[in-house]
């Protein structure tokens, strides 16, 4: 059997930045074959970034996409790497946007996978299963491939797939086992949600059943917009053992050597062997048509054994704050802010957010300012002042009462207007702070604050990111509490444990207004996450009356929630991309 070393690259691309990509592409290309790799596969899209979303509309950004991949196959050649075999994800096109008058069906954009080598792109491969479903809008963007893609390498046949098509069972991967590939090369975007790498390596194993060969799946790391791509990059054997795996949210070359057959001399005229097919899910694409391409290159010999080894797991909490910061600190870095600030209230949802941000940023970038107003607590300014001595963020202390006064002698306000007057002053200085100093303001809400409604548009909603924004309350506390185990604890624990108020009115508390927590976000992830109707949740124990006024506050909110700052996603379905109701909506639920 031949063995090729492949490495897998599990790097972090920026969307738009292509010739940035392109030059990352060549720097973890020459760490490859200084490796002594044959073969190094990058993620998808991995030269544009992904999602592109409405980018990919424009011929100039698809036409830089195309050239840039030329370009790229001479350079890697140039550099002394032509003789390594490099898988790298782009955008293509071979017709005008299926939105465009002149679109001819079976053409347009594509999401493809090229092989470069020797200076040259050997091969391409066209995206076959496109997602249209939580965050994923692919059949608005790109046309479906209708070929497998498979290039001989010296004697070993590697089918070309893309993120969706691993994830449906027939098409690509029922056509690499009759074409009788060797190696399944999968690259992939694919959005980090808690527990996605339990999902994924079951799946690769059923793919690498039904392809009878051996699959390396690589994944893309880092954070665009709301969406964090975590990595977890692996490569399954045919029989479904676990060979090699990277870890999580961490950049690096997962290196590996394997033992693949060598492929039949004559494939007969459909590309399929004799190998019988196990039985599978029959799908219409199941006899999708084999392009076959042949790199004239002997591998090098390998003189050593490598192994990339298995990467440990790491637990949900640790996975979630991994996914916060890298998401916060990707945003504030791709978008060239130089540094962050927020209202440092003393309490839980502040003191996360300036912990998530110290660790993103460090704290020289982190600015957290106390706003203090007339009902505010000694306890909450001393808790605040407490968490910017522990992680030594720039803390500053601006009282809003002064201008409270001055609008209430100039307005007659009263009961919840004056409680909302408070929150949006503050949002006033945070924003001004931001338009002198150039600090990107985070606003502070979670989730099951978002989901009904609890908070004031312009005011403690004001915000440019928010770490927080699909982390329900429960899970805030959660986090702190295991923060706070991780070496020097940065959280004061009494703002984990005194009863949360917004701290607007005398003696207010949160549950003057809302649900227990520990009752409200169970009914908040049935309806938003689980789209369970009224009847569900009452048969699942919850209150009748109580899901009604639940679901009533999270009805009404959603006029809130469409001018609410983007943030990091981390459950199966967040508010923004995933959840998309319309505003003005008469429907509710048993009426």
């Amino acid at each position: 059997m031949p063995t090729l070393r492949i490495a897998l690259a599990q790097v972090n691309p920026t969307v738009g930045d292509i010739p940035g990509n392109a030059a990352s592409i060549r720097r973890w290309s020459r760490e490859a074959a200084d490796a002594g790799a044959h073969l190094v596969a990058f993620p998808e899209m991995m030269l544009t970034g992904y999602p592109i979303e409405d980018l990919v509309f424009r011929n100039s950004f698809v036409a830089a996409s195309q050239h840039a991949l030329r370009t790229l196959a001479a350079d890697l050649a140039a550099d002394g790497l032509g003789d390594l075999a490099v898988v790298v994800g782009y955008v293509d096109a071979d017709g005008p946007p299926a939105t465009s008058a002149e679109a001819v069906p079976g053409t347009g954009r594509r999401d493809a996978s090229a092989l470069l080598h020797g200076g040259e792109v050997v091969a391409t491969y066209f995206k076959h299963h496109l997602p249209n479903y939580g965050v994923f809008d692919e059949d608005r963007y790109f046309e479906p491939g209708i070929e497998l893609t498979v290039v001989r390498l010296d004697g070993v046949d590697v089918a070309l797939t893309v993120c969706e098509d691993i994830w449906q069972a027939g098409g690509p991967f029922t056509a690499a086992r009759r074409a009788g590939a060797g190696l399944v090369v999968n690259i992939n975007a694919s959005p980090y949600e808690l527990n996605k790498d339990d999902v994924r390596l079951p799946l690769v194993q059923r793919r690498a059943a039904e392809a009878g060969a051996t699959v390396a799946y690589v994944n893309a790391v880092g954070g665009q917009d709301e969406l964090v791509f975590d990595g977890d990059s692996m490569i399954v054997s045919p029989d479904g053992v676990l060979l090699t795996r990277a870890g999580q949210f961490t950049e690096g070359l997962l290196v590996h050597d394997l033992d693949l057959p060598v492929a039949d001399t004559v494939p007969n005229a459909e590309g399929s062997t004799d190998a019988a097919a196990p039985a599978f899910e029959e799908s219409r694409d199941d006899h999708m048509p084999v392009k076959r391409a042949i790199i004239d290159t002997k591998l090098a010999a390998l003189t050593d054994k490598r192994t990339g080894g298995i990467a440990d797991r790491i637990a949900d909490e640790a996975e979630i704050w991994s996914a916060l910061v890298l998401g916060l600190r990707d945003y504030v870095n791709k978008n060239r802010f130089q540094s962050v600030i927020f209202g440092l209230s003393g309490g839980i949802d502040s003191a996360v957010v300036a912990a998530i941000a110290v660790d993103a940023l460090g704290p020289e970038r982190v600015v957290g300012v106390s706003l203090p107003s007339g009902y505010s607590s000694e306890h909450s300014k001393d808790d605040a002042a407490d968490l910017a001595k522990r992680t030594g963020l720039d803390y500053r202390v601006q009282p809003i009462q002064p201008m409270v006064d001055s609008f209430l002698a100039n307005m007659s306000l009263s009961g919840l207007a004056v409680e909302n007057l408070q929150a949006r002053v503050r949002g006033v200085i945070l924003m001004a702070l931001s338009n002198q100093e150039g600090h990107l303001v985070l606003t502070t809400g979670n989730k099951s604050e978002l989901a009904v409604g609890y908070s004031t548009l312009y005011g403690d909603s004001v915000g440019g990111f928010n770490p927080l924004k699909d982390v329900p309350k429960s899970m805030v506390w959660q986090l702190a509490r295991w923060r706070n185990t991780q070496g020097n604890p940065p959280i004061p624990e009494n703002s984990i444990t005194k009863a949360p108020s917004a701290e607007l009115r005398p003696g207010q508390r949160d549950s003057d207004s809302l649900p227990d927590y520990s009752v409200l976000d169970p009914i908040i992830k049935g309806y938003v996450d689980h789209d369970l109707g009224r009847a569900e949740l009452i048969a699942a124990g919850n209150d009748p009356a109580l899901v009604d006024r639940v679901f009533r506050m999270i009805d009404i909110a959603e006029y809130k929630r469409r001018q609410a700052a983007p943030g990091t996603k981390i459950s199966g379905k967040a508010f923004g991309r995933d959840r998309r109701l319309p505003i003005t909506n008469s429907f509710r639920e048993g009426l």
